[in-house]
């Protein structure tokens, strides 16, 4: 089993910028995917961005609608990931969860097996 915990969350200004961070523990994997999904109220859970590791490389996957303000990022102990988002909008303001999985970076949800319980982002106009 693998554990998540999520923190960072919060209430931040429209324009701000807020970074969340994700730990792991519990089983590990020699291919291994950690990602962040978001779920708005009354909406379906959305694929934000995931970062895979394998022995050699690490690499990274973002839904499109995120490029340019959101940079996912870990730690080389392969434990640990973050988001950084900027220019934050109303429209950001969810719950974000992270998830993990062995294997290749997906963006579907229910190809993770692990998820922690999420951290409020609340962005307010």
């Amino acid at each position: 089993q693998v554990q998540l915990v999520e923190s960072g969350g919060g209430l931040v200004q429209a324009g701000g910028a807020l970074i969340l961070s994700c730990k792991a523990s519990g089983r590990t994997f020699s291919t291994y995917v950690m990602g962040w999904f978001r779920q708005a109220p009354g909406k379906e859970r959305e694929f934000v961005a995931a970062l895979g590791w394998s022995e050699r490389t690490t690499y990274y996957y973002y839904a499109d609608s995120m490029k340019g303000r959101f940079t996912i990022s870990g730690d080389n102990d392969k434990t640990t990931v973050y988001l950084q988002m900027s220019i934050l909008k109303p429209e950001d303001t969810a719950v974000y969860f992270c998830a993990a999985r062995a294997g290749s970076i997906s963006y579907l949800a229910y190809d993770y097996p692990y998820w922690g319980q999420g951290t409020q982002v609340t962005v307010s106009s």
